[in-house]
């Protein structure tokens, strides 16, 4: 997988792509991160990306020419470093939808339409978007190239968002200063769920949203920390017991705290009457605390 975040603020993503597990994903060649400043596609000495709006108004909004000839460069990029090309004559219909085309006639247009490859989704980062989730996490994942644009000032102009973007997604309903780190934040929930990314497959699959419901706890050693101790279960080595310990915690913590996910789930019925126990205690405990 390839992913490209464009920014004016490089740096800030720099430090966190080579950390961590995204660091040892890039060092395993898992996955490609880069960081690009569409700066340097603003076509102008200043290296200006921003203007005044029109019809007047506070703030700079982000001019299209630097964004749109970043994005273009970088599919260029990639589609150049990918092997092998489809033969002569392979091509797909002029009208696929899918195919592979970069607006504005670039250089690359022509020949990435003959490749016939799939359009890279290229996201924009705003308040306005689709609220990021697991499940959209796991969607990108399924991607071989990400464009991840991260916006600044007071916005974007329209037309970036009418003929370029492919998605747009929001952290949640507030305003942060820039797109960077809900950038960071969509690409390390994409990248550990790349196959051979995480030292434990089974991590991603178990981790909170992954099943629908929060997970459950977890404990190390040692057995008793200043009085509190490990429950009972978790020591017995007996792996059912223990399963069926971990999914009522899970069922309980996801009532406790999100309890809205429980609209989604799909349980069967043995989980079912685990859960319907489980919201009767909820419901007498909420009683007797008022």
């Amino acid at each position: 997988m390839r992913i490209d975040v464009l920014t004016i603020f490089p740096e800030m993503c720099e430090g966190v792509f080579r950390s961590s597990i995204l660091g040892k994903a890039q060092d395993k060649g898992l996955v490609t991160l880069n960081a690009v400043n569409f700066r340097d596609y603003s076509g102008n000495k200043h290296l200006t990306v921003d203007d005044y709006p029109y019809g007047g108004g506070g703030g700079m909004v982000l001019k299209p020419e630097p964004i749109f000839a970043a994005v273009e460069a970088v599919i260029v990029q990639a589609e150049a470093e990918r092997t092998p090309l489809p033969q002569e004559g392979q091509a797909p219909a002029a009208d696929d939808p899918d195919v592979l085309k970069v607006p504005h006639g670039s250089d690359g247009l022509n020949g990435q339409n003959r490749l016939g490859r799939k359009r890279p989704r290229v996201i924009l980062m705003c308040p306005q978007g689709e609220p990021f989730t697991q499940a959209k996490a796991e969607e990108l994942a399924q991607e071989s190239h990400l464009i991840l644009v991260c916006g600044h000032y007071e916005g974007y102009d329209e037309r970036i968002r009418e003929h370029l973007v492919t998605d747009e997604l929001s952290m949640g309903d507030y305003v942060l200063t820039g797109g960077e780190l809900p950038a960071m934040v969509v690409t390390d929930s994409v990248v550990r769920l790349l196959p051979g990314v995480l030292g434990n497959e089974s991590s991603a699959v178990t981790d909170s949203f992954s099943t629908g419901l929060l997970e459950y706890p977890h404990y190390t050693r040692p057995a008793d920390f200043r009085g509190w101790t490990v429950p009972d279960v978790l020591l017995s080595g007996h792996h059912a017991k223990v399963e069926q310990w971990r999914k009522e915690q899970s069922l309980r913590r996801t009532v406790e705290r999100r309890p809205d996910l429980l609209e989604a789930i799909e349980l069967d019925e043995a989980d079912r009457k685990l859960l319907e126990r489980i919201l009767a205690e909820h419901q007498a405990d909420k009683a007797n605390s008022e």
